[in-house]
């Protein structure tokens, strides 16, 4: 079983690195980028079998360490 998990920053929350890549891409002529937020995809391969479980063991996972959930949102998908 795969979960995938998709980080991205609160709304609300300044995106330094985002900002940069909406200035690069108005340097190569994209002017027509509005705003830009960067976020982040951990893929984790599962021994789990049942998908509620994993679901709630990465959920954990996120809540402990790969999510800062200050100021990040996340969602996870299973495969």
């Amino acid at each position: 079983m795969r979960a995938k998990v998709h980080v991205t920053l609160k709304n609300g929350v300044l995106d330094p690195q985002g900002e940069a890549v909406r200035h690069a891409l108005g340097a190569l002529g994209f002017d027509d980028v509005g705003n830009v937020r960067v976020g982040k995809v951990i893929e984790l391969d599962l021994t789990d079998e049942d998908e509620d479980a994993a679901r709630a063991r990465v959920s954990d996972m996120c809540e402990k360490l790969l999510a800062n959930t200050v100021i990040e949102n996340y969602r996870v998908e299973i495969e």
